[in-house]
């Protein structure tokens, strides 16, 4: 008999920010570039009738030839970011897996 399939859930996360720190160019176990990199984000947000200024700053990573190609963007650059929130690896927070990246 067949495993049960987990129900589909949705974990998508769009953001547009500044790349606030690039750290070093790092390699898995299995030799794939890894890219681990902090995000900042302000915006005003509409919140139950009035405006909210929000601000805060994201644990990013990204893999393969991705993080290659974000490995050379600048500091403080703008871009819109696509991907997924998962845990971090002491799970005591969460990182921001990048899976796509644009200009903005």
């Amino acid at each position: 008999m067949p495993l049960p399939q987990p129900a589909p859930q949705h974990n998508r996360l769009t953001l547009m920010a500044r790349i606030a720190e690039l750290q070093s160019m790092r390699y898995t176990p299995a030799g794939m570039p890894a890219l681990d990199l902090r995000l900042a984000h302000a915006s005003i947000q509409h919140e139950a009738g009035s405006d909210r200024q929000v601000q805060f700053t994201l644990k990013a990573i990204a893999f393969g030839t991705l993080s290659e190609r974000l490995a050379r963007q600048a500091l403080e650059s703008l871009w819109r970011f696509d991907g997924f929130l998962a845990s971090t690896r002491g799970g005591k927070g969460v990182v921001f897996h990048i899976q796509e990246f644009q200009p903005q």
